[in-house]
C-alpha cells in the first residue's frame, strides 16, 4: 500500500529580551549555573509574576509577520507536570486563549510554492536545564534558563515530506532573524523543533496515529529524523502492526529515533488560567505602531532583489537567506553597480568566507569600497579573475586594500601586447609539433600555448590577450 506522511512542526523560539518573561533576571547565555534566578522564576511562595512588555512586543511582531489573527484577549495558563527542571511544578503557558491564531507561511520546494498554515502562536516560559554526570549516576539542574521568554509556533499538519518541513523551519527561523527577536542559535537551544508525524494511505483524509519527535537541533537532524520515522512507521504498517502514539527522541549517533515515553494529551497537563496573571488585552494603537515598524521580510526582499537588481530567483533566495548577507550585498552594489557580477561573487568566495566568520562570530575584514576596488582591478585587466580570488582571501585575513596586496605579491597582470607577443613567439618556435597540430585543426592545442605563456609569466599574463596573440601568430 502507498502511504503519505502527515507532518506538523512545533517551533520554540527564545526571545532576545534582556530579562525573563515574568521577572527581572538576566537571560544571558552561558552564565555560571543558578546565578540568574530569583524567587519569581524559582516559584518561591508568595512571589508574583509580572509580564515583560518587550517579550509581548516581540511575540506580536512574529504573529504579524506570519499573517496571524491577533486575539483581542489572551490568557496565561498553568501547564501542570512534574520534572526536575520545572521548579514550580507547572509551566506558565497559553492554551485555550493564545496570543495569535490562523496564520501561514509560504515555502518553495522543487520550484513549487506551498502554503503552510500556522495554527497558533503563544507565549510561555522556558524550563531549566538538566545536566547529567558522565562519571556518576546523578544529574544537576541549572535554573538559569527557567523563565526565559519563549514563543511556540504550532503549524497545521500541512507538510507531506521532510523537505517541506525543513523549508518551513528555515523560513520561520529566517523571519525571526529578520525581526531581530531571536538569535536562531540551534546549538545553544535558542530555537528548537518538535515534529508530529503520522502515515496514512494515499487518498484517505483521516489521520493516522502520530509520533512526536524531539531532540532535533539542526535542519539536517530534522530531515534525517523524519526520513527515519517514515520508514519505521511504513514497515510497521506493512507488517500489519499498529503505530503506538508516543514521544520519540532522535539519536544522532545511531541515526534512529528511540522511544522516550507515551505521548501526553492536553488533559494530562490539567491546564487552567493562572490566577496570578491578568488577561492580556492588546491596545490597537500600540499594535498598529508595531505593524508599522516591521522590517522588510524575506519574501518581500526576494521579490525586490529580482525586480530591482534583475537577479534570478535562485540568486535572490540565497542572498536573502540571512539578513546580514543581503545587507552586505546591497552595500557592495551601492559601490559597484553591477548586481549580477556581485551576486556571482557572493555565491562562491564571499559566501564561504562569510559562513566561516559567522561560525567564529567575527566580522569579515572587508568593506564595500575595498571590494569595489578589487572588482575594478579585474575589469581594467590589472589582475586576472583567478588572481582576484587570492587577493580577496588576503583581504579577509589582513584587512588590507586590494591594490596594496597586488603590489606586495607582484600580481599585477601583464597587458603589454608587445612584451607578451615576444614571449609567445619564442614558445611557438620551441614547439613545432604543437604548431603543426593546431594548423591541422586540433584547436584544443591553444590551451597548451596559453598555459606555457602563463607559466613563463608566473601567471601574470592577461589570458584573453594571450589567446588573441596566439590566434594571430598561428593564423599566419
Amino acid at each position: 500500500m502507498e502511504y503519505e506522511a502527515v507532518i506538523g512542526l512545533e517551533i520554540h523560539a527564545e526571545l532576545l529580551t534582556a530579562s525573563k518573561i515574568f521577572c527581572g533576571c538576566a537571560t544571558t547565555f552561558g552564565a555560571p549555573p543558578n546565578t540568574q534566578v530569583c524567587e519569581v522564576c524559582l516559584g518561591m511562595p508568595g512571589s508574583l509574576p509580572v509580564l515583560n512588555r518587550r517579550a509581548l512586543e516581540y511575540a506580536l511582531k512574529m504573529a504579524l509577520a506570519t499573517d496571524c489573527r491577533i486575539n483581542g484577549e489572551s490568557v496565561f495558563a498553568r501547564k501542570n507536570y512534574f520534572y526536575p527542571d520545572l521548579p514550580k511544578g507547572y509551566q506558565i503557558s497559553q492554551y485555550e486563549l493564545p496570543l495569535a491564531e490562523h496564520g501561514h507561511l509560504d515555502i518553495r520546494v522543487n520550484g513549487a510554492s506551498k502554503r503552510i498554515g500556522i495554527t497558533r502562536i503563544h507565549m510561555e516560559e522556558d524550563a531549566g536545564k538538566l545536566i547529567h554526570s558522565e562519571h556518576r549516576p546523578v544529574s544537576f539542574v541549572d535554573f538559569n534558563r527557567t523563565g526565559v521568554p519563549l514563543i511556540e509556533i504550532v503549524s497545521e499538519p500541512d507538510m507531506r515530506t521532510p523537505e517541506e518541513a525543513v523549508e518551513y523551519f528555515k523560513g520561520l527561523r529566517n523571519i525571526l532573524l529578520y525581526l531581530e527577536i531571536c538569535d536562531g542559535n540551534m546549538e545553544e537551544g535558542s530555537i528548537r523543533c518538535d515534529a508530529n508525524i503520522s502515515l496514512r494511505p494515499v487518498g484517505r483524509s483521516e489521520f493516522g496515529t502520530k509520533a512526536e519527535l524531539k531532540n532535533m537541533n539542526s535542519f539536517r537532524f530534522v530531515r534525517q529524523a523524519l526520513e527515519y520515522e517514515i520508514k519505521r512507521q511504513r514497515a510497521l504498517l506493512d507488517a500489519g502492526k499498529e503505530i503506538v502514539q508516543e514521544t520519540r527522541l532522535w539519536d544522532a549517533a545511531q541515526n534512529q529515533t528511540i522511544s522516550m515515553r507515551g505521548k501526553e494529551e492536553a488533559h494530562d497537563y490539567r491546564y487552567f488560567p493562572d490566577p496570578d496573571l491578568v488577561p492580556v488585552k492588546i491596545d490597537e494603537s500600540w499594535l498598529e505602531s508595531i505593524r508599522a515598524g516591521l522590517p522588510e521580510l524575506p519574501s518581500a526582499k526576494i521579490q525586490r532583489f529580482q525586480e530591482q537588481y534583475g537577479l534570478p530567483e535562485y540568486d535572490a533566495e540565497v542572498l536573502t537567506a540571512e539578513k546580514t548577507l543581503g545587507n552586505d550585498f546591497e552595500r557592495i552594489v551601492d559601490e559597484y553597480p553591477h548586481p549580477k557580477k556581485v551576486s556571482n561573487f557572493f555565491m562562491g568566495d564571499y559566501l564561504r568566507e562569510w559562513k566561516k566568520a559567522e561560525a567564529e562570530k567575527v566580522p569579515l575584514k572587508v568593506d564595500p569600497k575595498r571590494l569595489s576596488m578589487l572588482f575594478t582591478l579585474v575589469d581594467k585587466g590589472a589582475i586576472s579573475s583567478t588572481a582576484s580570488k587570492g587577493v580577496f582571501l588576503e583581504m579577509v585575513a589582513t584587512g588590507k586594500d586590494p591594490e596594496t596586496i597586488v603590489k606586495e605579491k607582484g600580481l599585477m597582470q601583464i597587458s603589454d601586447s608587445g612584451a607578451l607577443e615576444a614571449v609567445a613567439q619564442e614558445i611557438i618556435e620551441a614547439h613545432p609539433k604543437e604548431v603543426a597540430d593546431f594548423k591541422a585543426g586540433k584547436t584544443k592545442v591553444m590551451g597548451f600555448f596559453v598555459g606555457q605563456l602563463m607559466r613563463q609569466t608566473k601567471g601574470q599574463a592577461n589570458p584573453q590577450l594571450a589567446n588573441e596573440i596566439f590566434q594571430r601568430l598561428l593564423g599566419k
